[in-house]
């Protein structure tokens, strides 16, 4: 995913003081105009310029530098919010911040769920309409999708290891090692993704399924999918 802030060469601003943040959060943009395309005005607003509200969000980004990675993905999070960039998709806004915390590396090697942590935080906190409150939500939603990240990393290795011990004994040529691995990096895998990624049939493949032990997740007779959770 392409990082949410551009590449400008700004000096890094100091370092704020909450109250200094809550103070450059932006306001409800409501009058962006720019000429485009003609779009349906049934579903398209005419005055909503995505343009230029994507310039104000990447200009509050790029404020951010001289901030910590966490606090500057909270804000990225809530400046998506009050200034809408895209008229149809709010939910990219945590997308973008969850790449700008691995582009500042505070994650490293994956891109955090962080819609997995606001569904924690009751929905009637979520969009207070105080600045300093928004961004705890935002740090609380974050500290969330770690703890559950942490707890499906432990559920899945605990289940790696449980599902290992039906390796044991099996021919250096055995495709269960390689099953095992699979699934392990997909929600669920159907018989015909199994058969691709190992090369063998669909019949073979459910066979592997049956030896190892997957659960099976759509409760049907055909056209099933198994996970390991």
């Amino acid at each position: 995913m392409t990082p949410p802030c551009s590449c400008r060469s700004l000096r890094s601003p100091p370092r704020l003081s909450v109250e200094g943040v809550c103070q450059s959060l932006p306001v409800p943009c409501g009058s962006y105009r720019r000429d485009r395309p003609e779009r349906d005005s049934l579903i398209y607003d005419s005055d909503w310029d995505e343009e230029e509200r994507l310039d104000h969000w990447r200009d509050v980004v790029d404020q951010t530098r001289g901030l910590p990675p966490t606090l500057a993905g909270a804000i990225a999070t809530d400046a998506w919010g009050e200034i809408e960039p895209l008229e149809h998709t709010p939910w990219l806004g945590r997308l973008l911040a969850a790449a700008l915390l691995r582009d500042r590396g505070k994650t490293r090697s994956h891109l955090p769920c962080l819609h997995a942590g606001l569904k924690s935080i009751p929905r009637e906190r979520r969009r207070p309409r105080d600045a300093a409150a928004r961004l705890v939500v935002q740090l609380e939603a974050m500290t969330a999708a770690a703890e559950s990240g942490r707890k499906d990393h432990d559920r899945w290795l605990m289940t790696r290891n449980l599902l290992a011990r039906k390796l044991a004994g099996r021919r250096a040529t055995s495709k269960l090692p390689a099953l095992l691995d699979y699934v392990l990096t997909r929600p669920i895998v159907s018989a015909g993704m199994i058969a691709a990624e190992l090369g063998i049939t669909p019949r073979a493949a459910q066979n592997l399924v049956a030896e190892l032990g997957l659960r099976e997740a759509t409760g049907r007779g055909r056209y099933r999918a198994w996970g390991v959770l």
